[in-house]
């Protein structure tokens, strides 16, 4: 066995490990994935640090690139690495020395997406694939792949290979779901009747001859893994004893050439409700796969076996590695979430471990062409300018100037949870009885964990003794006699509706639905012309009553600043409920017709047509409106009469403005109280504004 025990630990977690050569200190990885930070395909000094940020943390083993690419015909669809140039060897040198001082290993995922992206991006060269089957993805029609292609790409992935060897990786990591390897694999992709085609005997071909050539290359003690679905659950594709067969074929210690570990996946991800399950988010099953995992484990006791699919705490990763469910256990959006994972577990402070709550802002966001961000951890993605927790604890306030927050919503508990750790004197007011704000109203049914996003900063908050006072309705005047020297509003906003030609009385907001009461309609109708998360979870609710529901929106879909992934899960209730919509149509008005209400749509693309529909009910959800009446009136008792300089803001530099001298205290407002965003804007305020104080 490849394993190795621990005299110093008894924690599973922290006992290392042996992969393929390479001694992990622990049994924790960030597994490969693309959080589009690179500029021009190369690695920058923000992509450095972000994988310098969690070897720091503690993690074993991050494996960098989701994927990166080894030809010019696979163009970046999430903003992957560049592996086709010499120029990338240089930076990823630098990641790699700098994580290795760490103490953790460095590998690569290197791919050709195959059919996976699109022809026009990059030199707008076509995509190929083992056979002209379009993904309904990235909707692409490729071409299939000819001899003369196959040995070019063979000679670029060991081109590649040579990049990553030279700067002192410590392996790669081949990727075979829904890239080009496995588009030979895939009956329901490979319609070829070649030598290539999807016999058993040949759909191996293509990956053998691979694998043969980069041991050639790198030779036979470069460890090389391969990340794959070992059951692509559909009836189209390849089931569970087909994707073992796979394994065995690559993988069993019988096998010449073989790789030295395996990774392993359970779906298929070429389309959004597909890749759902592979990467699950909020309100879906924690862990779906391990025990899939541990029968392929029990399968192959000689080979090294990884795994990630939404394994989000401490616990459920002891109790995989424990169970012998698998070697090495990714955790890797929890690592966005939290760093220090695997620091803050051995010195046994796991309650201070930020929580990943699956709402996938990380994936949303890559698949709307944004960079990575976790929707609650602000410095995540941003280490050169912002600090996490160790570094706000190390950078402690030189002056102890008092501070008062108004407002415990997200923005409001971020900002006296960052001023605590820097150790200024904070006290919180809240003028309701419990904290949260509008992530108490969004954290109803299947997203339930958007809970813990409250629960662990007044958590912290309480470790640091925080003041927190509730039902504190507060004037100006009082807020002015405390004496304060920082001042920080995070009252949030207030549900407002849309304009409406006629009817207004008759539209209601739905806070009220959102907050836990029922509706006690038959036929409910729900305007939506925000386009984010709120007006999908109000329908959702609504539905779950009972409720038949009609989604309107003047949008060409619905909630389109939701992503891939949440957009999948609505999706699949919007589906199960029968929640019927309509799209491009904007609320005209509503009256009262025959005990009911009649509602009058209208459409900005035929302005003289109207549309009308009949319900019990109108919801509008049309974002927030700032509660700013409490910061108007201090702005002017304030020194800086509520201005923020903005340069210093950026630059990570105090805030000096003084605008009037008789002012007694510097005056800010963060979060909805500015303008309606999301939570990790209310977030995102507070740490780079309180970090400087």
């Amino acid at each position: 066995m490849s394993s190795l025990s621990s005299p110093t630990s008894s924690d599973p977690l922290f006992s290392p490990f042996s992969l393929a050569g390479v001694r992990l200190r622990n049994r924790l990885m960030v597994s490969a994935h693309e959080p589009n930070y690179a500029e021009d395909g190369l690695p920058n000094e923000r992509y450095i640090r972000y994988h310098e940020e969690r070897a720091k943390g503690g993690v074993a083993l991050t494996m960098t690139a989701g994927s990166a690419v080894v030809s010019r015909d696979s163009p970046a669809a999430f903003g992957n690495l560049h592996l086709y140039r010499d120029e990338i060897v240089a930076p990823l040198q630098e990641l790699g020395e700098r994580c290795h001082a760490l103490g953790a290993a460095v590998m690569i995922q290197i791919t050709h997406l195959g059919r996976r992206t699109r022809w026009d991006q990059g030199d707008w060269l076509p995509v190929v694939s083992a056979s002209s089957v379009r993904e309904r993805a990235h909707r692409a029609a490729p071409k299939a792949l000819e001899t003369w292609d196959l040995e070019r790409i063979v000679q670029d992935y060991c081109a590649a290979g040579e990049r990553v060897k030279a700067a002192g990786f410590d392996g790669i990591e081949l990727i075979a779901y829904g890239h080009l390897l496995d588009s030979f694999w895939s009956p329901d992709v490979n319609d070829r009747d070649d030598e290539h085609d999807r016999s058993a005997e040949n759909r191996l071909r293509f990956t053998r001859t691979l694998l043969s050539a980069l041991r050639t290359t790198l030779g036979t003690t470069f460890p090389i893994g391969i990340r794959m679905s070992l059951d692509e659950q559909t009836q189209q594709g390849f089931d569970a004893k087909t994707g073992f067969a796979i394994a065995k074929a690559l993988c069993a210690p019988e096998s010449e050439p073989r790789c030295d570990f395996l990774n392993v996946i359970r779906g298929r991800i070429d389309t959004d409700a597909a890749l759902s399950h592979v990467i699950p988010s909020s309100g879906m099953r924690a862990s779906p796969h391990i025990d899939f995992v541990g029968k392929v484990k029990q399968a192959f006791p000689e080979v090294p076996i990884l795994h990630a699919a939404r394994i989000a705490t401490i616990a459920d990763a002891r109790y995989a590695i424990r169970e012998g469910k698998v070697d090495i256990v990714g955790m890797t959006r929890a690592h966005l979430a939290e760093p220090h994972i695997a620091r803050l577990a051995q010195i046994e402070r796991e309650d201070e471990i930020r929580p990943c709550v699956g709402a996938s802002y990380c994936i949303d966001r890559l698949y709307l062409g944004q960079d990575a961000l976790c929707i609650h951890n602000a410095a995540s993605g941003r280490e050169q300018h912002m600090p996490h927790d160790e570094d706000l604890r190390k950078n402690k306030s030189a002056n102890k100037r008092k501070v008062v927050v108004v407002g415990a919503g997200p923005a409001g508990l971020e900002a006296t949870r960052v001023c605590l750790e820097k150790g200024l004197p904070v006290t919180l007011f809240e003028a309701a009885d419990n904290a949260g704000g509008q992530i108490r109203l969004l954290a109803q049914g299947r997203r339930s964990e958007f809970k813990a996003i409250v629960a662990w900063r007044l958590a912290q908050i309480e470790r640091m003794a925080g003041e927190i006072h509730y039902n504190a309705f507060l004037e100006h005047e009082e807020i002015a006699a405390m004496e304060a020297d920082i001042v920080v509003i995070a009252t949030g906003g207030s549900p407002q509706k849309p304009p409406l030609d006629y009817g207004e009385e008759l539209a209601e907001i739905g806070w009220d639905i959102l907050a836990g009461a029922k509706a006690r309609a038959r036929h409910v109708t729900l305007y939506d012309d925000n386009g984010a998360q709120a007006g999908v979870q109000l329908a959702e609710l609504l539905a779950d009553e009972g409720c038949r529901v009609h989604y309107v929106t003047p949008e060409r879909t619905f909630a389109p600043d939701m992503g891939g992934l949440t957009h999948a899960g609505a999706a699949r209730v919007f589906a199960e409920h029968e929640i019927t919509t309509t799209i491009n149509a904007r609320l005209v008005g509503v009256a009262r017709h025959d005990n009911r209400l009649r509602v009058e749509l209208g459409s900005d693309y035929a302005p003289n047509k109207r549309q009308f529909l009949e319900t019990d009910r109108l919801f509008v959800e049309h974002a927030t409106q700032a509660n700013d009446a409490l910061y108007h009136a201090l702005c002017p008792l304030s020194s800086n009469g509520g201005a923020v300089d903005q340069g210093a803001l950026l630059e990570g530099e105090p805030q000096t403005l003084r605008r009037n001298e008789d002012g007694r205290f510097q005056l800010f407002r963060i979060g909805d109280a500015v303008a309606a965003r999301n939570i990790h804007a209310a977030v995102y305020d507070a740490l780079r504004l309180c970090k400087d104080f």
